[in-house]
């Protein structure tokens, strides 16, 4: 597949994906890429026959001039920082037309509230639908302070932290492999640190662990899996110079990398997502992770395998 050296950003005028843009040019300036600006609209298809004469302004037209006003003055936003930017409004579901567009691109980059609440459970359909889906890692970028408590969307806009720490989630599945690779090669990018993180509920024993004899030496689980993640991130830097830092911890590696989050620039996770119904909802790690982080989060689902 052949893909364009770009980072897709959904702009919808929002504070929120204002500042995902500013990630995502910091990125874009980091990897000397350019940035594919897309906002996208669609009306119900019986809005055109339900609504009265009363609702006559909400036409196409007017819709279409304000999206193009939306992604003018995100293209302004962006105009000193010495990378191609292109723009374009699309018809159709926000979500399908920026998983379609994925396909072509290197990177795809949304912004959420996090407010949460049940409004903002699954992050928005854009933010929740896209990493699941897309052909390329995604990026979602919360809006926080710097004490990590959500925005709202007319407060001023903090800068955008350089990454200098990642962290990523290890589990031995191909998914979390993929994560990892991507994660070594962001962390060369940017001559940032990088931490992998495998965890097993040992101290709890929920889950399968629960089935475990009492007797079972909790220590030398940890111990096991801080050899499994030993061979897995070895085998991941293939020679690479860059030194990783593992750590086998007590507990789920939702909760474990929702903590790292507060003192970490990047969060990089994989995602086992299916397709189908199943597929439509993260696996219940990234899920967390993308709710709870106080930092942006990349998932790199089963679709990037060529990136």
């Amino acid at each position: 597949m052949t893909r364009d050296d770009v980072i897709l950003v959904g702009i919808d005028g929002s504070g929120a994906s204002l500042y995902a843009l500013d990630w995502a040019a910091a990125e874009a300036q980091a990897r000397g890429w350019g940035l594919r600006l897309v906002c996208s609209y669609a009306l119900p298809s019986f809005a055109a026959a339900a609504l009265d004469g009363g609702y006559a302004a909400l036409d196409d037209s007017a819709i279409l001039e304000g999206a193009t006003a939306v992604l003018a003055e995100a293209s302004a936003r962006v105009a000193d920082r010495g990378v191609p930017v292109t723009a374009k409004v699309c018809t159709g579901d926000a979500s399908g037309v920026l998983v379609d567009m994925s396909r072509n691109v290197r990177l795809a980059v949304v912004g959420t509230r996090g407010r949460g609440g049940f409004a903002d459970r699954l992050l928005g359909t854009v933010s929740s639908a896209l990493p699941a889906h897309a052909h390329c890692p995604t990026v979602v970028v919360p809006l926080r302070d710097g004490q990590g408590h959500p925005l709202p969307d007319d407060a001023e806009l903090p800068p955008v932290r350089p990454v200098r720490r990642i962290v990523v989630g290890v589990d031995g599945s191909e998914s979390a492999e993929r994560a990892l690779r991507r994660a070594i090669d962001e962390a060369e990018v940017w001559g940032a640190s990088l931490t992998a993180v495998a965890g097993v509920p040992v101290g709890s024993m929920t889950g399968v662990l629960a089935w475990l004899p009492a007797a079972v030496d909790h220590e030398q689980v940890l111990k096991d899996m801080a050899v499994g993640l030993d061979v897995v991130v070895d085998q991941a830097l293939a020679g690479r110079e860059i030194a990783v830092r593992r750590f086998a911890l007590d507990g789920t590696g939702a909760e474990l990398l929702t903590e790292f989050s507060a003192a970490t620039d990047l969060i990089v996770v994989g995602s086992r997502g299916r397709g189908g119904f199943t597929g439509l909802l993260l696996g219940s790690t990234s899920q967390a992770v993308l709710h709870h982080a106080e930092c942006p989060v990349m998932v790199v689902n089963n679709r990037c395998d060529d990136l």
